[in-house]
């Protein structure tokens, strides 16, 4: 092959893209094998958790862990295990400094000067 045939090849070449974009919609992502712009829809609420939801939309997660020995506390920004306290009727649970308090479908969440939540209930089914 020349010179001349060469650059009349790689011309050629050059031009595909563009014959192809003038075709209509050429959507490239559909081709990709990493899926597609769709929104995935995630659960919430995390795997066996509880939720709470208290005043002015806060709302955390409660996992029981151990037979009812401890508890995984689920905030927004952080999360941490809480032992149990003490064994009477209302579920107590702490580490020495938060402490979550369980009664039916109403929990009481404080943990120290930072957060006091009150009145968080499970939302209800429907």
């Amino acid at each position: 092959m020349n010179s001349k045939s060469k650059r009349l090849t790689w011309a050629g070449l050059a031009c595909i893209p563009l014959l192809l974009a003038g075709c209509g919609d050429l959507n490239v992502k559909k081709y990709l094998p990493f899926g597609d712009d769709a929104a995935q829809d995630r659960p919430r609420t995390p795997a066996n958790a509880t939720e709470y939801q208290c005043a002015a939309g806060k709302r955390f997660f409660v996992r029981t862990l151990d037979g009812g020995a401890a508890v995984w506390l689920i905030l927004p920004e952080r999360e941490v295990r809480l032992e149990k306290l003490g064994a009477d009727a209302a579920l107590r649970y702490g580490n020495g400094i938060a402490v979550l308090e369980i009664n039916g479908n109403e929990a009481t969440l404080k943990d120290g000067a930072a957060i006091s939540l009150a009145g968080c209930k499970t939302p209800v089914s429907q």
